[in-house]
């Protein structure tokens, strides 16, 4: 069975949206699918709860309908994966004669990541867990579902952990950063733009004077829609009585020779 590439990627949990019916929604957790072979997947886990505890978890299977022997026996003895389309991937866990827990990966139209999880507590009561990621642009070294594989804290998953968050941190500032300068140079880019439209109004009205540099003057249209410049702001005129069809806009003339809003 072919393993769809929609699933293969490293994803990063949106706490906010996680509503768990079972156990302790993490702070912050990184999910990975990788492909080993044609029928092959291998599901990771990093994780950290909200004490700084770091988790994490590993194991692989083979998407085949079928079920097969699961390495970690304290979870399930057997599991079964399987793949409805590219937009849907099905993990059981059987213990015994009982599927202990269900996880559905579905893709989403806005293309987040939902991971739901059917089990049973060791107390008997059915739960439903609901996670939602957003994929990654970088690989990382791992990550899986937080309520998949039994897990236990390792020194190495700390230390990941913090370097994948100190990581995120870092590329996150800079993004931000970049992208505060893009809206800046938008936004010089747009001003730039309007003094030009200005200018070559400007420049296309009737002129009986020699502008100034650094003097304000109001831009008016005529009946006859031509535009025409002049010193005598709009309340000047009387409150509308002037002889102009619409006022258009006070500017000022820089030193460059553009005209610029007032």
């Amino acid at each position: 069975m072919y393993v769809a590439y929609n699933f293969i990627a490293a994803w990063q949990l949106i706490p906010e949206k996680t509503i768990y019916e079972h156990g302790e929604v993490p702070r912050s957790c990184f999910y990975k699918i990788e492909k080993r072979n044609d029928t092959d997947i291998e599901i990771s886990l990093n994780y950290t709860n909200f004490l700084g505890e770091g988790f994490n978890s590993i194991y692989r299977i083979t998407v085949n309908n079928e079920w097969q022997n699961f390495e970690h026996k304290e979870l399930a003895d057997e599991a079964v994966a399987t793949e409805d389309g590219s937009h849907l991937l099905t993990i059981k866990f059987k213990k015994g004669e009982v599927i202990v827990l269900e996880t559905l990966h579905q893709i989403q139209p806005n293309g987040y990541l939902k991971v739901v999880n059917k089990g049973i507590t060791q107390a008997g009561t059915p739960f439903t867990n609901e996670e939602f990621y957003h994929k990654q642009l970088m690989v990382l070294p791992y990550s899986s579902s937080a309520s998949g594989v039994a897990i236990r804290p390792t020194k190495e998953g700390v230390i990941k952990h913090k370097a994948l968050s100190a990581m995120e941190d870092q590329t996150n500032m800079q993004l931000n950063q970049i992208k505060e300068q893009v809206e800046l140079l938008m936004v010089q880019a747009n001003q730039i733009k309007r003094r030009k439209e200005l200018s070559m109004m400007v420049y296309e009205a009737k002129l009986n004077f020699k502008p100034q540099i650094g003097q304000v003057y109001h831009l008016y249209k005529r009946q006859d829609d031509s535009n025409f410049l002049s010193l005598v702001s709009p309340k000047d005129w009387g409150g509308g009585a002037g002889p102009y069809k619409q006022f258009l806009s006070s500017i000022q003339l820089l030193a460059d020779h553009t005209w610029v809003e007032v």
